[in-house]
């Protein structure tokens, strides 16, 4: 990454995430989680490169795009090898090749055709990529995700190809402004978690909670939490995303 790179405001935005970290281990403390053990997800869709290279300066390693495009052009204008790109979006077929090709983890895989692709389509000199089985929590139709009944069987299936290693599960519940009602959502996810024996399939990530209700995730037993407006701030317009 070079200067060019580089947001005027760069302190604002490390401000930002130190803020978010001071978050995240307060609810540790607070829900009796060991110290560092959840995982802070910078999502970074329709914000520029300028702003990662700034969070990547402060020590953040993971960022997560919801669009392939996006991505793929944000991985090649910033060509830094350090960076662990999460493809976080609804997927696509057509898609499935640029996933496993360039992206480190998979989060949103939520039926068999799409598991199979990636499985298939990463390259045998790359790691296996990191995936997750995206379940749908609540009543919002429109909300991608592999009913809970389904888990299993998906979860099964990627034993079949090398290439793809399961991690866990993630979720993206209705919004709520309670904290119990947060954790209630949350809740069914590690529940599915612990059901299908998630340890003992070697299982390490539930990736759920926002900006909005990270505590509520963490009480719950995240192990990653996806965090893009309190880091980012307001998202640019789309066509817009890769201004420094």
């Amino acid at each position: 990454m070079t200067a060019a790179t580089q947001p005027k405001d760069a302190s604002k935005l490390a401000s930002r995430l130190r803020t978010v970290r001071a978050r995240i281990a307060a609810a540790e403390q607070r829900f009796d989680r060991e110290p560092g053990s959840v995982r802070l997800l910078a999502v970074s869709k329709r914000h520029p490169v300028g702003a990662i290279a700034a969070m990547h300066a402060t020590g953040q390693v993971d960022f997560g795009e919801n669009y392939v495009d996006e991505g793929l052009t944000k991985m090649d204008e910033l060509d830094e090898p350090t960076l662990r790109w999460h493809y976080i979006g609804p997927i696509q077929s057509n898609k499935t090749r640029a996933i496993a090709t360039r992206f480190d983890w998979v989060q949103s895989i939520d039926r068999a055709k799409i598991l199979r692709r990636i499985g298939a389509q990463r390259p045998a000199e790359l790691p296996p990529i990191s995936a997750l089985l995206q379940v749908h929590i609540g009543p919002e139709e429109t909300k991608s995700g592999a009913a809970a009944e389904d888990v299993e069987s998906l979860a099964d299936l990627a034993l079949e190809f090398p290439a793809l290693r399961l991690r866990g599960l993630m979720c993206i519940p209705p919004p709520e402004k309670a904290i119990d009602a947060q954790r209630a959502w949350f809740g069914q996810l590690r529940s599915l978690y612990a059901t299908l024996g998630g340890l003992e399939r070697g299982w390490d990530t539930l990736s759920m909670g926002m900006s909005g209700d990270l505590e509520a995730a963490i009480a719950e037993g995240a192990t990653m939490v996806r965090i893009g407006t309190d880091l980012f701030g307001p998202r640019e317009p789309a066509g817009r995303n890769t201004a420094p």
